[in-house]
């Protein structure tokens, strides 16, 4: 649950700051300095290299050890550049490519093993959010919505959104790389190939265009906001043919949707070795530039978007704002993100019809017992709350699909609902703190918490048992528990519950048995005893 820090928590001094995307074909580093007085940041380097992580193997679907060996090494480059620069932080995401490859979780180890580089990896709607975050720190919005089209190498995000808000997020797979590979089979690209590329794409955007046309309110104009490589190459040759002297910065250009077709049409017709001679084309972008170009197009077309505007940040800058955003730095337009986790959860909630009040009184009972315990029998922070109360506000959201069992159905639907603000492991937590609120404690022969590391399955150990209390203390579902107080002997290791009843004269007998039911798990997980205690 978002909670504002105190004044004199927020730093007098500059904060260096790196952020790395790893993406399906490039990875990027934007180094930043954060005044948080303001706040705002400025960009201070830059670095990308064209790594191809998406080049899968085809028979596998892994990561293959050639691009990972190209990821390793641009990752230990970003790394010394951000340190050159006095980066305290370092933050890195990853995306499509990662996401859904076998071994991405293998690749994310490694990387923490070599170079002690934490990767968060982040879902298709998550990295659609942060996109927003990024274009809005650097583009004025005004009172227009906007409709903003990242292409990457494996997935295209689509956003609806204005100043205030993201109306819809999608992460649709298709991407530059991914078409290249799966469809273009003919250099140049022959008729045959691009008629069934173009009726792929639309196919595929299909669902998420329509989503945002029935969401544009009668009179509202949107504006079209292009990011990233393949977007900001194509405006970058089209300026080209248009002036010697193109933009510099790109921020701000405008193609239409015209120039854009003739464009790809002069692209498509051109073997690799002259595409990759125009000034501007890397080789590698050379590669992949016309499927990237047919997605763009076609979105355009469906939306009925006539022009299309560059903004140059994107998801590295939004990885910047989110972490502004969970420090506590930033409390103008952008404050209201802060509460995005907590949206989020309860939107989730409300989809799976979950008891509000019931829900709301667990999660708070979990998140008294973990301040009143912190340093005494967990060390945990700031993060683990905030997973623990989601935990609570979700727990029994299995009940949607069927009461047997509904603890497990519970993880299923709050690992695949694509909670924003929440990393994918983070999402994971979630689900396992959740699932284990009831029945079975976690055990290493369930294949979900045996593949979480040793210190996350510690997590999920302990924010599941203090979860267990927190239900058992409303086991009627009617609020009979105003409050518990906790006093702990760690000589004779014992924990007491003191219990407030609502009413008085309410005895809570069923909330005392439950919690001599569900006690045992906590009591082992600790080692102690605890006593509940009415009044």
């Amino acid at each position: 649950m978002a909670e504002s820090l105190p004044p004199q928590s927020v730093p007098n001094q500059p904060i260096i700051l790196g952020a790395i995307d790893i993406g399906t074909n490039s990875i990027h580093l934007v180094v930043v300095k954060i005044e948080p007085q303001f706040p705002s940041f400025s960009i201070i380097a830059k670095e990308k290299d064209t790594v191809r992580l998406g080049d899968r193997d085809l028979k596998t679907g892994n990561l293959t050890p050639e691009a990972i060996a190209r990821a390793l090494a641009t990752l230990r480059r970003c790394q010394d550049l951000a340190l050159s620069f006095g980066a305290r932080h370092l933050l890195a995401v990853a995306t499509s490519a990662t996401r859904e490859a076998p071994n991405g979780q293998e690749f994310i180890q490694q990387v923490e093993r070599e170079l002690g580089l934490q990767i968060d990896l982040i879902s298709g709607p998550e990295e659609a959010r942060r996109i927003y975050l990024g274009v809005l720190s650097g583009w004025e919005f005004n009172e227009q919505p906007q409709v903003i089209i990242d292409i990457g190498g494996g997935s295209t995000e689509l956003i609806l959104c204005d100043r205030h808000d993201t109306r819809y997020l999608s992460s649709t797979k298709v991407g530059a790389v991914r078409l290249t590979q799966e469809f273009v089979h003919s250099d140049p690209v022959s008729p045959a190939d691009l008629t069934y590329l173009r009726a792929y794409v639309r196919g595929m955007l299909e669902r998420a265009i329509e989503q945002i046309r029935n969401q544009i309110e009668p009179g509202e104009t949107p504006h079209l906001i292009g990011t990233s490589g393949t977007i900001e190459t194509l405006a970058l040759l089209q300026a080209r043919i248009v002036s010697e002297e193109p933009p510099n910065p790109l921020n701000g250009y405008t193609v239409s949707r015209a120039q854009l077709s003739q464009l790809t049409e002069q692209l498509a017709q051109l073997p690799y070795g002259d595409r990759a001679v125009f000034p501007g084309m890397s080789e590698r972008r050379a590669e992949i530039i016309v499927a990237g170009a047919v997605i763009l197009l076609e979105a355009m077309e469906m939306l009925g978007m006539e022009e299309i505007s560059i903004c140059e940040r994107a998801l590295r800058e939004g990885i910047i704002v989110d972490w502004m955003l969970t420090h506590r730095l930033i409390a103008d337009k952008l404050h209201y993100q802060s509460e995005v986790r907590d949206r989020s959860v309860y939107s989730i909630a409300q989809k799976y019809q979950v008891h509000m009040d019931y829900s709301e009184r667990v999660a708070k009972f979990a998140v008294d017992l973990f301040d009143q315990l912190q340093g005494k029998l967990h060390f945990w922070n700031e993060a683990e709350r905030d997973l623990l109360w989601a935990a609570g506000m979700l727990h029994n959201s299995g009940l949607y699909i069927s009461h047997a069992a509904h603890h497990k159905h519970s993880y299923y639907l709050i690992r695949h609902a694509e909670l924003l603000g929440y990393t994918e492991l983070e999402v994971e937590l979630i689900a396992n703190i959740a699932r284990y609120h009831r029945k079975s404690k976690p055990k290493k022969k369930h294949p979900n918490y045996h593949a979480l590391s040793k210190p996350n399955r510690q997590r999920v150990d302990q924010l599941s048992a203090i979860l267990r209390l927190a239900v058992a203390l409303d086991r009627r579902q009617i609020g009979a528990i105003s409050q518990v107080n906790t006093a702990y002997n760690p000589h004779h290791q014992v924990l007491q519950l003191h219990l407030t009843p609502t009413d008085p004269a309410d005895p809570c007998e069923l909330e005392c048995w439950s919690l001599n039911y569900k006690k045992d798990v906590f009591e082992e997980e600790f080692n102690l005893r605890v006593e509940g205690l009415i009044g």
